[in-house]
């Protein structure tokens, strides 16, 4: 890693520690839910909120997953700086990367959107022998996987998908899931997110 890289990755993770801090104690609040609230609702630990809320941590993508989903917004919206326009243009350095692979893979948030539908687009890059599991999402949630290049294993309910280039998957991502990419070269990907409206209280599910 190049120091300008670093310093890049260290500056992005510090804008969105403080946009996370900033949007989950609003959204905790103008709800008036305790911390303890929110850490039953999200199954997002109490202390784990208090530093994210405090912006001194960069929680995972699966912790960012469960606190959007328990105020009923996507993860863009955890990330806003200010409310969006009607119409934006988001540059491509100002798109997080909230996912770091353990050889050099990315996920990147696109864009996020909230109204009409709550909707997440985003660029993902595994390189070969790069693995993610996710728990499951909000019931009814949708995701669409798109391979521009390589290929990717999604396991999904005990079973494994081989999605090819040029292939889509589509799959409801209320249960829990992963992904692998096999090799022998990186898998380029777009994923969409689809969610229904609403809050999700773990408790009841």
């Amino acid at each position: 890693m190049t120091g300008n890289t670093g310093r890049r990755r260290s500056s992005e993770a510090e804008a969105v520690a403080a946009a996370v801090a900033f949007h989950v104690k609003h959204l905790r609040q103008g709800r008036g839910w305790s911390l303890e609230e929110l850490a039953q609702r999200s199954a997002v630990s109490k202390g784990m909120i208090v530093q994210i809320e405090g912006g001194r941590t960069n929680p995972s993508i699966g912790t960012l997953c469960r606190l959007a989903e328990s105020f009923g917004v996507n993860v863009g919206r955890l990330l806003e700086a200010e409310p969006p326009p009607s119409v934006r243009i988001i540059d491509a350095d100002a798109q997080p990367t909230l996912w770091h692979g353990d050889l050099g893979g990315a996920g990147r948030l696109l864009v996020g959107v909230n109204d009409p539908a709550f909707v997440e687009f985003w660029d993902w890059r595994m390189e070969p022998g790069e693995t993610h599991s996710s728990a499951e999402h909000t019931p009814g949630t949708r995701e669409l996987w798109h391979v521009r290049s390589g290929r990717l294993i999604v396991s999904y309910e005990g079973t494994e998908y081989a999605v090819e280039a040029g292939q889509t998957l589509d799959f409801r991502s209320d249960r829990p899931h992963g992904y692998r990419n096999p090799g022998p070269e990186p898998a380029e990907t777009f994923m969409v997110i689809v969610m229904p409206p609403g809050e999700w209280d773990r408790r009841r599910s």
